[in-house]
């Protein structure tokens, strides 16, 4: 049976949960930069990653995983010129490249003034709670080490 994630200052304008959990598999709908308090999308890319990944950080907390867990990224942006800003925020998050999920990048019309989404689904090996969890990437609250948050 499903388990609905649902995580602070994250919620889509309908009965969608900010991801879905079945067994070891995690899944999330999209992941928006939007800022936490205001709802509103700061004006440049580097500024929506950093939510974007403060949130999916989150969504893995609530879900017992953890970056290590993820196995597929898909990102959506609006310009290919905002590819080099997804591989930059990416490699602060994965800068081994024998430990990366796999990732897709792909162009899209976005609504106005958002400039990338993603979503991701991740394998939970163990769990949290028995110690049997990865607990090699550790960062879910402050992911980019930025000291930012959305």
């Amino acid at each position: 049976m499903q388990q609905s994630i649902e995580i602070e200052g994250f919620a889509h304008n309908t009965s969608i949960p900010a991801a879905s959990r079945v067994g070891p598999l995690l899944a999330t709908s999209v992941i928006i930069g939007r800022n936490d308090e205001t709802r509103d999308l700061p004006d440049t890319v580097e500024a929506q990653l950093n939510n974007l990944f403060v949130f999916g950080g989150r969504i893995l907390d609530a879900a017992g995983a953890t970056w290590s867990d993820i196995v597929k990224f898909d990102f959506v942006v609006a310009d290919r010129a905002h590819r080099g800003a997804v591989e930059e925020a990416w490699l602060r998050i994965y800068p081994d490249p024998a430990h990366m999920p796999a990732r897709h990048t792909r162009t899209a019309d976005l609504p106005d003034g958002m400039f990338v989404q993603m979503t991701f689904l991740a394998w939970i090996a163990g769990d949290a709670a028995d110690g049997t969890a990865d607990e090699t990437a550790d960062a879910a609250a402050d992911p980019m080490g930025e000291g930012l948050s959305p």
